[in-house]
Parts: structure tokens; sequence; C-alpha cells
């Protein structure tokens, strides 16, 4: 039996994980707080740990983790900055993550959240439950014949740029890794991150986090893009620098930004805050621009998955006793 502490779980982790893992010898302790070297105690007499993208998995939280006997950590998403990989292999903890999960979800989120904004969906939405039927300031523009850059051609801006190309859009991309073949195949140019940034109407970031990619949006590059551009974010919050987001927007020179991800997102997203003063400032300025839409980090939310999620997760979770070999591309130390 492998005992396995899950932290910062929610009801639809749960429901996912004991259904996927019925045939599977692995006993569930299902923890709502993150985990942090504060709470790693929690996962006493657990050989593994499982954990999501807020949780802070440093050098002391798993020193607390391995002193307690803890063999694997297993992330159930694609990110891992989150956790110290060097400090992991010193102690010999071994880390997975879940390489892939329905890349659909994700890329279907970032353009239902352009289409919103565009078509201004949301404003609309809360007029006509009020009776008020006015089309005033409700204007949009055809993406039809127009452009669209994507940052980054992984899995998911691939799935972004295809969905982009079905509506006639002209798609640029960057990527440090250009793929040739497959941009002829679907009709993509690959240009320069200026080129793409002044000329496209629409940008939308499929990149991971990472110290060369922290703030990759910031001043200098919001002041190089097409004025009116909209911004989507489905990737991390922290590719943003959110005070220079917030002068973009209050300039005009951003005609909308569409945000499933925020770089303080921690103890905000996935929790229910209604009942409270939001204590975010920066978070609470963006609610307040009719041309902003934010999700709670949600892009990943499909039936499609979380099964995928659940089943690289167990499938690494019992690789621990059974012999066999982890997930294929999942194992990080």
């Amino acid at each position: 039996m492998i005992k396995t502490a899950v932290f910062d779980t929610k009801p639809y982790d749960r429901e996912q994980l004991r259904r996927d893992s019925a045939r599977d010898q692995i006993s569930w302790r299902f923890l709502e707080v993150r985990l942090t070297a504060e709470s790693a105690p929690l996962a006493k007499d657990a050989r593994a740990v499982c954990v999501f993208v807020n949780d802070h998995v440093d050098r002391p939280c798993l020193e607390v983790l391995a002193a307690q006997g803890v063999k694997l950590v297993a992330l159930r998403c694609t990110g891992f900055n989150n956790v110290d990989i060097a400090a992991a292999r010193e102690l010999g903890v071994t880390v997975t993550r879940v390489p892939v999960y329905s890349p659909y979800a994700v890329a279907e989120h970032a353009v239902a959240l352009l289409l919103s904004l565009n078509r201004k969906i949301h404003r609309s939405f809360n007029r006509v439950r009020e009776l008020n039927f006015s089309l005033a300031g409700l204007v949009g523009f055809d993406l039809h014949g127009k452009t669209a850059g994507i940052i980054g051609t992984g899995k998911i801006g691939r799935i972004a740029a295809r969905i982009l190309r079905g509506f006639g859009m002209r798609v640029l991309a960057f990527d440090p890794f250009p793929d040739a073949e497959w941009a002829a195949e679907i009709g993509v140019e690959y240009t320069t991150p200026d080129v793409l940034a002044q000329h496209s109407d629409v940008i939308s970031l499929h990149i991971p986090l990472a110290p060369d990619t922290r703030h990759i949006i910031r001043r200098e590059t919001l002041e190089v893009m097409k004025p009116g551009v909209i911004l989507i974010n489905v990737s991390r919050g922290a590719l943003i620098e959110t005070a220079a987001l917030i002068e973009a927007l209050k300039s005009g020179q951003l005609g909308g930004v569409g945000l499933d991800v925020y770089e303080e997102e921690e103890g905000i997203f996935f929790e229910d805050l209604s009942g409270e003063v939001l204590q975010d400032d920066e978070l609470a300025r963006l609610l307040t621009f009719p041309n902003v839409l934010i999700t709670s980090h949600q892009a990943f939310l499909t039936r499609e998955a979380l099964s995928d999620i659940a089943r690289t997760t167990i499938g690494n979770l019992t690789a621990l006793d059974s012999g066999k070999p982890f997930v294929e591309d999942s194992v990080l130390t």
C-alpha cells in the first residue's frame, strides 16, 4: 500500500484520483492546505506526496519530507518552477510531473477568453441579466483577416495556432526552437519577438515560467506592441509584470487582456473569497477594467484533462513499488 499525502486538493481532485485508482494499492491522505516547509510534517508516514502549482517544494520543505521518508514528489501539473530540483536530486527524492494533459483544454480556454473579450460577451451577459438590452459599447472586430501572435509553439501553442488559423487569421509565432515543417504544414510564420509584437492584433502566451521568461511581458515589450492588441495568458502569471500591464491598460495601449493566471495568485485563485475584502491591490485594480477578463486558473479544468492528470500521477505512484518504469517523460530527477 503506497501511502500518499495529497496537498492543496479540491473536490474534483479527490473524486478523480479515487475513481481512477480504485484498482491500485494507494492509500490517499487528502489535505486542503498547501505544501510548505511548515506543513510538510503533515506528510508523516507517507512515502509520496502529490502537489500542485502553488505548493512550495523548496529545499527546506524537501529536507523535512526526506527526513520523514518521502521518496516521491508527484506533481499533478506540467510546470515545475515551484520545486527545487537540485535539492530534490541531492536528497534522493524523485520528482515527477504530468508532461502533457489534454493540451486542447488549455488552448481552447485561451481562445474562449479571446472570443469573450473581443465580442464583449462578459459585459453583455451582465447587461441582459439586468434587462439592459442596449448594444452600445459592445462593438468587436472580425478575427478573420487579423493577425495573431503565438509565443511558444509547444503542444498547447500549436493547437491554439491551428484553431486561430481556422478562423482565417494570419498566425505569427516565436519559439527558440522553431519547427519549420510544422509551420509550413498549417501556414504559420515564425518571426522575431519584435516583429510579432508590432504586427499582431492578438498575442497569446504559451511558454513555461523560467528565470529568462519571468516578466517577459513588461513595460518595454508592451510599448513595442501594436496599439489595441488583445493579450492572453493561460500559462504562468509571472510571465507578465502586473504593474506594467495596468499602466498599458490605463494608457489604452492594450485593447483587452484575458488572464487565467496571475503572478500573485497563491492564496487567491482556487479559493472562495466572496465574503472577504480582496487584499491584493493590483488584482483589485485589474478587476475594475471593462476590457479585462480573468478566470482563476481553470484552463486545465476539463474531464479529459483531469483524467489524464490522474492516470499519470497514479502511474508514477504505483511505479514506486511495482518495479515498472515511471511514466514516459515525467521524471525530473
